[in-house]
C-alpha cells in the first residue's frame, strides 16, 4: 500500500469525527478512504486505456449492409 501522509492535528480531528460518524476507528477509516481513492484511480486508468484502443473492425452484418449501400 502507499505511504500514508502525516496529518496535522486539525486534519486528524476532522477525520476522527468522520470516522466516528461512520462507526469506524480512525485507522480503519483512513484505510477504507485510501482503498476508495485507489479504486477510483484504477477505474480512471482503465477508462483512459479503453479510450486509447483503435476502433474495432465492423461486424459481419455491418460489412454486408455497407456493401449493400454501395452502387454497383
Amino acid at each position: 500500500m502507499a505511504v500514508k501522509p502525516t496529518l496535522s492535528e486539525g486534519q486528524r480531528a476532522y477525520e476522527a469525527r468522520r470516522a466516528a460518524k461512520a462507526g469506524m476507528s480512525l485507522e480503519k477509516w483512513l484505510d477504507s478512504k485510501a482503498r476508495a481513492q485507489e479504486a477510483a484511480a484504477k477505474a480512471e486508468r482503465k477508462a483512459t486505456e479503453t479510450a486509447k484502443r483503435p476502433p474495432a473492425k465492423p461486424g459481419f452484418f455491418a460489412r454486408l449492409i455497407e456493401r449493400a449501400h454501395k452502387p454497383l
